[in-house]
């Protein structure tokens, strides 16, 4: 009631958007192979990346999709490129944005592109021809990858004109959309019934011992009819199956940023934590338990490193000489981007690598005979 009140004007333009795609006054375009889409209705925070690598991880596990071409789709927020581009190996975070080129470096045998046009890039992949001739894509540097079977559309729910197979729509177990407000007065960027578009909704950053109970809730406040609990399954509103799913995050041991990196540090007992993503209070929570974090530098999302945020970071570790200096995995890609880097802050420089796992085997088991059948 506030959003339509206080936030009438974008509140309106929302509804009149939506309304043109379901009536066919606007283009839906579908692409010529199947499918994902991941996305979200708030502004970042809900790991929308690290759900793509969990993706990609039970698609490379598959009999049927392990031994074909697996393509992901970006925007490349904040790069500096322009147009299609294929996201190679040696290259940098402010030509490809962070999060492809992390997706790049885990999952090499994977083509990753970016584009801020969703249809134009899936068209490209689909049909990798078409760059020896399209102008629009004479910048692109890489024009050698094989025709794509299936795509991932990284952030791409808000873009109607493309249709997915399946589209994969998380929310943040911290920021219940429900109780949420419409940009500026909160975070959504969407309105929040259009969770009742998506086939499969996941709720992350989940506690691990979140049970039954508090799942059927969760349901119930999203709007989706639970009537089978084992298998994940619910009807929206107007009938149709929606699947509704519970991770958690999950950190691994810390790896050096560069070569050059000393792991003895890793063995520190205090810690400068230096961050630029939407939310690090998870990271720090699991930072705690082994580190005393005497410093903590916080940036905004997607934050590109200065002169003098290196050198602020710098200042803090010759404050304590034996302390680590940690990141996010998304960030080390930024951080390797900066030239002005001491040998002696390389040695101290690690990020925590993160993913997303399934509160049960169970529960990703049903995932994936859910995401098949979409597929299919």
């Amino acid at each position: 009631m506030i959003d339509k009140i206080l936030l009438f004007p974008y509140w309106l333009s929302l509804k009149v958007r939506h309304f043109m795609f379901d009536c066919g006054l606007r283009k839906v375009h579908r692409t010529s192979v199947p499918s994902i889409c991941v996305g979200n209705i708030t502004v970042g925070g809900t790991g929308k990346t690290p759900h793509t690598e969990m993706l990609l991880r039970t698609l490379l596990e598959d009999e049927d999709w392990a031994y074909r071409n697996i393509a992901v789709l970006s925007r490349g927020y904040k790069r500096k490129s322009k147009g299609f581009q294929q996201v190679t190996l040696d290259g940098t975070a402010s030509e490809y944005g962070d999060e492809p080129l992390q997706i790049k470096k885990k999952f090499p045998i994977v083509t990753v592109a970016v584009d801020k046009s969703r249809r134009q890039g899936c068209e490209f992949l689909c049909n990798p021809d078409l760059l020896k001739t399209s102008k629009k894509a004479k910048r692109c540097k890489d024009r050698n990858f094989p025709k794509a079977d299936l795509i991932i559309l990284d952030d791409a729910f808000q873009h109607r004109s493309v249709k997915a197979s399946a589209s994969i729509v998380l929310v943040d177990y911290n920021r219940p959309i429900f109780r949420d407000h419409l940009l500026p007065l909160g975070r959504l960027r969407d309105l929040p019934e259009r969770i009742s578009a998506a086939d499969i909704v996941i709720v992350s950053k989940c506690p691990a011992d979140l049970n039954a109970w508090e799942k059927g809730q969760w349901a119930e406040a999203l709007g989706i009819r639970m009537y089978d609990a084992a298998e994940c399954a619910g009807r929206r509103a107007d009938g149709k199956k929606q699947y509704i799913f519970f991770t958690k995050i999950q950190y691994d041991t810390p790896q050096a940023i560069f070569d050059e990196g000393d792991p003895r540090y890793v063995y520190s007992k205090r810690l400068v934590l230096f961050s630029g993503i939407a939310n690090d209070a998870p990271l720090r929570s699991f930072l705690s338990d082994d580190y005393k974090i005497v410093r903590h530098l916080k940036f905004s999302d997607h934050h590109n490193f200065t002169w003098a945020d290196i050198k602020s970071i710098e200042d803090a570790a010759k404050d304590y000489p034996t302390a680590v200096a940690m990141t996010t995995e998304k960030d080390c890609q930024r951080v390797r981007d900066c030239k002005k880097l001491s040998d002696n802050l390389k040695l101290r420089l690690f990020y925590t690598p993160i993913k997303s796992e399934f509160l049960s085997y169970e529960d990703r088991q049903t995932f994936t005979s859910a995401l098949m059948s979409f597929l299919k």
